[in-house]
């Protein structure tokens, strides 16, 4: 009885790989693109937050928790496949938090098909 020749090593899985070739279907500040959501996010910020989290299929009370919109940014990039990382993440909705809700708002309607 012989041993079998391996002759074919298995090749790295797809479990834990995330490709991210991605964009943003808006930029951060076109406003112009849906001004429903503009308006929203410029009078009732809190409204437009619990808007999107809800949209996105979490709880609406995540857009209040500090670090829920970046917890649901980067979990909104990972499914989407947009470039980017946890940093940057933190640093949009630090810096950029209203004008990056509402290009949240924007992406989930664009991809739900609602503009």
């Amino acid at each position: 009885m012989s041993n079998p020749v391996i002759t074919h090593q298995p090749g790295a899985g797809s479990y834990g790989t995330n490709v991210q070739t991605g964009e943003w279907s808006t930029g951060l500040c076109a406003c112009c693109s849906d001004i429903l959501i503009c308006a929203l996010g410029c009078f009732c910020p809190i409204a437009l937050g619990c808007y999107t989290a809800h949209k996105y299929g979490e709880n609406p009370c995540l857009a209040c928790i500090p670090g829920g919109m970046t917890a649901m940014r980067t979990h909104m990039r990972l499914t989407y496949g947009i470039q980017g990382t946890i940093c940057n993440d933190a640093l949009m909705t630090f810096f950029c938090g209203f004008c990056e809700m509402c290009r949240m708002a924007r992406e989930i309607r664009k991809r739900n098909g609602e503009t």
